[in-house]
This record gives structure tokens, sequence and C-alpha cells, in this order.
């Protein structure tokens, strides 16, 4: 079995534009427009929180699809399930908006929508190549790899680091 792919980011290059929070909604919108998901109702929310963390930092929180998944068993309706791919998901039919899912959640990210009262968490966009948030992140802060292929990628950073400052 291949290694799914997961969300991953980089803290040093998000810039807190949110566009990744824009794309998230519109993508979960009706209409996948921008202008036409405005006045849509219910209201397309976002699955991607940006959090601003003093003094400086943003750091961009997503479902991490836990392993382990807290939510999926304190789900008392079985609203919450895994794909054979590993994504969790919430199935709104069966959600009833009772928010444990909510409660349990470590890292605060499954949205509760009040219009509808069906909890929403990131679903990965699994129609899409990659989720929106990380094809629309201007400065590329959201990657969208295996756990290995990007674990790669930071070594080779840290490696061109070592190099690039040994002259000085």
């Amino acid at each position: 079995m291949s290694k799914p792919k997961e969300i991953f980011v980089r803290l040093d290059r998000c810039v807190g534009c949110h566009t990744c929070n824009i794309a998230c909604a519109v993508e979960h919108s009706k209409s996948k427009n921008l202008f036409e998901a405005i006045s849509e109702q219910p209201t397309p929310k976002n699955r991607v929180y940006v959090e601003w963390v003093p003094p400086e930092h943003k750091v961009p929180v997503l479902c991490r699809h836990c392993e382990d998944a807290p939510c999926m068993h304190a789900c008392i309706s079985g609203a919450i399930s895994r794909t054979k791919e590993g994504v969790v998901i919430t199935n709104s039919d069966k959600c009833i908006g009772c928010w444990t899912c909510v409660m349990v959640c470590p890292y605060g990210v499954i949205g509760r929508h009040m219009e509808t009262r069906k909890a929403y968490r990131c679903d990965r966009c699994p129609d899409l190549q990659a989720p929106a948030c990380v094809d629309a992140c201007p400065t590329q802060a959201l990657v969208y790899r295996t756990a290995d292929a990007f674990s790669g990628d930071v070594r080779q950073d840290a490696a061109r680091e070592m190099i690039s400052g040994e002259g000085r």
C-alpha cells in the first residue's frame, strides 16, 4: 500500500494572508465561485484556520486526520469515519449536531456550522489533485506530500543551509 499524502506546514513561509481560508470556503461552496459563494445559504465554511501566535508567527492549523482519531471514537451517531486513504471524514447526513467531536478534537479544528447544525472538517478536497488550500497558498507554506517526501525536502533544505553557512 502506498503511503498517503498529508498537508504539511512550512511555518517560516506563512505570512498570514488567509488565501487558504478563502480557497477552502470556495471549494466547499455549492457554486465553486468566490463571487457567488459570498451570498450562498448556508454560508460556505473554510476548514483551515490561520492562527496568530505573538509576537510574529502565523500558523495554519487544520485536521491532522489522527491515526487514533478521538473525534471518530466520540461520535455518538457514527457520522465520523475514515476513508481507505486514511482521511477522517464527517458524513453530514448522519451528524446530529451534538458537538462531541468538537469537544474532543486536540487541535480545535472541527467547525460547527450553526445554520445547518452540522460539524465539518478538512476533507483534503477529494475531488481535486491537491487540496484547494495548498494550491492557493502564494508562499507555498502548505505542502501536500507524503511524510517521507516532506522529510526529505526538509533535510535537503537543512543541508543547503549548512553548506551556505560554512563560509561565514
